[in-house]
């Protein structure tokens, strides 16, 4: 990524495109069964996680926490990543692309607050992506996985196709709704549940796959937690 431009390059069609971003976004509580959203709510209030004021929720978060890199840095072992379908916007509001995420979270400060839980870990992206246009047909074919490595082992996270999220007709009514400035944007768009709670571990591994055009993107990223006074 080139800081100065803001310029993030991506893998389109095996040609490399130099996407300018201005600005990135998260929406939040993206689940399109809507009694399962608000019951992951309220678990989620017994543990001290407050209730979001609307369902979906937009977190606008820095631009510069946008990563393209295999590794991050955190404070603290109880950070963990969450596999998301990002859609990325070029010059113009109709040039889209898809690629996948992690919305990565403190989730210790998310407890105190769930804004500025978003803003202290970076959030990172594939370096490949794909035209939207290449997967509307089967937009609900698609599959979102993830994985966590802990003590020596890459332990099975999430695994559900994108059908569990809002339809990609609600994410942009939504976006327009908000009043979202699309153009040279990046919006992690939702994620799919997991299989069995959160976990912490020092890798985190993460896949978009589309099964009808037998392709897939896939990134990983590793965890360093800089609190112990960043011993390597």
């Amino acid at each position: 990524m080139n800081k100065e431009k803001s310029l993030y390059p991506f893998e389109v069609d095996g040609e490399i495109k130099n996407i300018k971003v201005d600005s990135v976004y998260c929406i939040g509580y993206t689940g399109r069964n809507k009694e399962k959203t608000m019951e992951h709510i309220k678990e989620l209030a017994e543990i001290g996680i407050p209730e979001p004021l609307e369902v979906p929720t937009l977190f606008p978060v820095r631009t510069s926490s946008l990563s393209q890199g295999n590794k991050i840095e955190v404070l603290g072992g109880n950070t963990s990543g969450e596999a998301e379908i990002v859609l990325i916007f070029g010059d113009s509001e109709d040039e889209v692309y898809l690629s996948v995420g992690s919305d990565h979270t403190d989730r210790s400060l998310e407890a105190v607050d769930i804004n500025k839980s978003k803003q202290v870990c970076d959030k990172p992206c594939a370096s490949k992506a794909w035209k939207i246009d290449n997967v509307l047909s089967h937009w609900d074919e698609l599959e979102l996985s993830s994985q966590v490595y802990d003590n020596g082992n890459w332990l099975e996270y999430q695994k559900n196709p994108i059908s569990s999220i809002i339809s990609l007709e609600e994410i942009q009514n939504y976006l327009q709704n908000k009043k979202v400035k699309l153009k040279n944007s990046v919006i992690f768009s939702g994620t799919v549940p997991l299989l069995d709670g959160f976990k912490y571990g020092d890798k985190f591994k993460m896949q978009l796959t589309d099964p009808i055009n037998s392709e897939y993107i896939e990134t990983y990223y590793d965890i360093k937690d800089i609190s112990g006074g960043g011993e390597s």
